[in-house]
């Protein structure tokens, strides 16, 4: 078992959101930002929307990051490590805290500096499924300067988290609005959600 599994679910227990600092190696996190700035480069990375299906809204004054998804079909060494490290994760919660949760999806994540996300929910109003949001932050030597923090709303107070390399953030999806602050460098991470179906 992965000490940082036990970390993010203790912590999550404590205060709604779990927090764990090396819950990807950063080997992991230097080739997973590899990949995402390959993409970038190949123009692979498209604009990232608000909503789901035919409801998706693109405006830029609610967020401005660029999404790419990532996949098993891509047969990439990296990706496939990363969701070795999710299946390993699942199973933990699963097993411990009974979620039955069926399967995931996770998407690389770029803010340019000037980005945001404004507050939002991570459920949508019509489909129940994400469960959990989980945020992987690959962000090498991040400093308090560079802004892009992930600001929770809590009920009595906001929580602020840097998006420091080797970290995750995991809350529930449907109970904590959030958003992330205005980045003043590059901030990278993969993104996304534990399913129910």
């Amino acid at each position: 078992m992965n000490a940082s599994f036990e970390t993010l679910i203790t912590t999550y227990i404590n205060d709604k959101v779990g927090i764990a600092e090396d819950f990807l190696s950063v080997d992991l996190c230097h080739n997973l930002r590899n990949n995402l700035l390959s993409f970038n480069d190949a123009h692979l990375l498209l604009q990232a929307g608000v909503g789901n299906d035919g409801k998706m809204v693109f405006d830029n004054l609610i967020r401005n990051d660029s999404i790419y998804w990532l996949d098993k079909k891509h047969n990439n060494a990296f990706e496939a490590e990363f969701f070795d490290t999710m299946d390993e994760f699942v199973a933990y919660l699963n097993e411990n805290c009974f979620t039955n949760i069926k399967s995931y999806e996770f998407h690389y994540s770029l803010y340019e500096a000037g980005s945001f996300y404004r507050s939002h929910l991570d459920q949508f109003e019509d489909d129940t499924k994400r469960q959990f949001s989980m945020m992987n932050y690959l962000n090498a030597d991040w400093q308090p300067k560079d802004g892009g923090e992930l600001l929770i709303h809590h009920n009595h107070h906001n929580q602020s988290i840097a998006p420091t390399q080797g970290k995750t953030v995991f809350f529930k999806s449907d109970e904590l609005l959030h958003e992330v602050l205005q980045t003043n460098e590059r901030r990278m991470s993969v993104t996304g959600w534990l399913k129910r179906g």
